[in-house]
């Protein structure tokens, strides 16, 4: 069974993410531990300067006649200097070291999901939504820089600070400063905690209308030609508005409960700074305290909630931050359904000798798709399969390329079980022209030059001519630099088949497979990339599936396919003299080809 993406921002944080973090950090021990030591010299040099401010003004102080000389209140002015340069200087030097960490693990785990993304089989990608995929790794991603940026330089810090006050009201003031100060923070702590969870849903409608309208106008851009065909562009606009309310909704939601957690968080700061100011103020009025002590606490006390009113925003960004990243590690968690086995070797191609053998496949048990196919191709040959729709041919070519794995039977090339060969050599040794080419956004060359990315510039050139792409490229303005736009919208079927033709020729792989590879053209061109096809097939190992019979007369054997099975195989004579199924196929196909001709008047 394959894991579902089920993760969701739940009610408490969820630690075991930093565990998983671990090893995209590891290799900057060195670097996290002199951030660390940077992060302790600026908050060390943050809690010295009320220090500083108390001798200063109890210096200062003529009602108590005992004014500081002039070279020391001159040392203390020169120490609260130093001491604010050097929080400045250690922080910036913190934020410098500690940012290529976050960088390099942002990038490590952006290409781990990539790979991983490619690795997984094609039945995840038949039912992604790529919109929100790339919306949850984006911000699963960016959820990794937040974490581990404000858990080291936040959190941590302010856990510091909060003892280091504590213990510091305790040892000069006495319990109720410290008592004070602690029950604050915990009271604070509560109900940052608290209104966070109840906030949770309101974020999380917000992340999922947001990914919802993010992947309808994905899949509306990328649809563009079939919008345009129907003429809906109001129903697509209307679509994507009821997203758009869906998230202005939740972005609603969102605010109003976020200015009532910073309301009763002002709150309960304003009542915690009162009662300790009024403190304060009522011992320097007894003479307990003296006025730079008076000014040491309510320092102390300012430069203790700034953060702390930061950690609200920090822990509910956080809450987001661990749900973003624990979407990109369930993602992570998704295990392909075709994988290679432990020490797989790879496929040794001598002869490319194909066969199939009692090959069943289905989707789902109650609907076969193959049913004990059974064939070979041997070394140079073409094979040709045809059959209606839905016969099962291009599932034969999913299989052939291990998108999947048979339910039943097995196929070989030279006698190896393709399952336990790597998938990348099996891949290697089988070329491919597609029905439906896809191009990328790029120059015409460089598609040409994808089916072999080393390729030399002599090399791509010799497969555009076998392409017969040349003429084409001659009325381009920009030539082989043309861009094709994305999927290649730029150009026609017929021109990005020639592209992808080129793409297999530059390949020049073992066995080849042609999926309706002339299905875009017409009869003009079709005969001249048959040609090409010829020529480029001879002494390769060729499965062709095809719509167009006329174009298999040459195959050395045709496989006629039905409802998953193979009812007749031979040459195009043999078949047409048995007046079976391909003999049906081939009237059809000519009476389809034959003109009408108008009636007599």
């Amino acid at each position: 069974m394959r894991p579902t993406n089920s993760a969701e921002p739940g009610q408490t944080l969820n630690w075991s993410i930093l565990p998983r973090l671990w090893p995209y950090l590891r290799d900057h021990r060195r670097r996290i531990a002199l951030a660390l030591v940077c992060l302790l010299l600026a908050k060390g040099a943050m809690l010295v300067i009320p220090f500083i401010m108390k001798y200063l003004v109890d210096g200062m102080n003529l009602e108590a006649g005992a004014q500081l000389a002039g070279m020391v209140a001159l040392g203390l002015v020169l120490a609260y200097g130093l001491a604010r340069l050097s929080s400045v200087l250690f922080g910036e030097l913190r934020d410098t070291l500690f940012g290529r960490v976050t960088e390099r693990a942002m990038r490590n785990l952006g290409l781990k999901v990539f790979r991983h993304v490619h690795a997984l089989d094609l039945d995840f990608h038949l039912q992604r939504r790529t919109g929100g995929l790339a919306r949850d790794i984006e911000r699963g991603t960016s959820g990794v820089s937040f974490l581990l940026r404000f858990m080291v330089f936040n959190i941590v810090p302010t856990l510091f600070e909060i003892a280091a006050v504590v213990t510091v009201f305790l040892v000069a003031y006495g319990a109720s400063y410290a008592l004070l100060t602690l029950l604050s923070v915990l009271a604070y702590g509560w109900f940052s905690f608290g209104a966070t969870e109840w906030r949770t849903r309101f974020v999380r409608e917000m992340n999922e209308a947001d990914s919802a309208s993010n992947t309808r106008a994905v899949d509306s851009l990328l649809n563009f030609e079939t919008v345009k065909y129907f003429g809906n562009e109001d129903f697509e606009a209307h679509r994507y508005d009821e997203d758009l309310e869906r998230w202005e909704m939740a972005r609603r939601k969102n605010r109003l409960s976020l200015f009532g957690l910073n309301g009763g968080q002002a709150l309960i700061i304003a009542l915690s700074q009162t009662a300790m100011i009024g403190l304060a103020v009522y011992q320097v009025r007894a003479g307990v305290l003296t006025l730079g002590d008076f000014i040491l606490i309510s320092q102390y006390m300012i430069q203790l909630f700034m953060p702390l009113g930061f950690l609200g925003f920090v822990y509910r960004e956080m809450k987001g931050a661990m749900a973003n990243i624990e979407k990109l590690f369930a993602l992570l968690d998704v295990r392909p359904m075709v994988v290679d086995q432990r020490g797989a070797p790879a496929l040794a191609v001598r002869e490319a000798a194909i066969c199939f053998d009692n090959v069943g496949f289905y989707y789902q048990p109650e609907r076969p798709i193959l049913q004990g196919v059974s064939f070979e191709v041997l070394p140079g040959q073409k094979v040709a399969v045809v059959g209606a729709s839905g016969a099962g041919k291009s599932t034969l070519v999913k299989l052939l390329f291990r998108f999947y794995d048979p339910t039943a039977g097995g196929i070989t090339i030279d006698g190896q079980d393709i399952a336990t060969v790597t998938q990348q050599s099996l891949r290697r040794a089988i070329g491919i022209v597609p029905q439906d080419t896809v191009l990328f956004n790029d120059t015409l060359l460089e598609n040409v030059r994808y089916g072999k990315p080393g390729a030399s510039d002599a090399e791509v050139a010799q497969a555009i001519r076998m392409a017969h792409l040349e003429e084409f490229l001659a009325q381009l303005p920009e030539g082989g630099e043309t861009r094709v736009g994305e999927r290649g919208l730029k150009l026609s079927g017929g021109e990005k088949q020639r592209v992808s033709i080129a793409r297999t020729v530059l390949k020049r792989p073992p066995i080849l497979v042609f999926d309706e590879a002339t299905s875009s053209l017409d009869s003009r061109s079709e005969q001249s990339i048959l040609a090409a096809l010829r020529e480029i097939a001879q002494h390769h190992t060729s499965l062709v599936i095809a719509h167009r019979l006329s174009t298999l007369v040459d195959a050395d054997r045709i496989l006629v396919l039905h409802q998953g099975r193979i009812v007749e195989q031979g040459g195009h004579r043999e078949l047409l003299a048995r007046d079976a199924h391909y003999a049906a196929l081939w009237r059809a196909q000519q009476d389809e080809q034959t003109p009408l001709v108008a009636p007599a008047q």
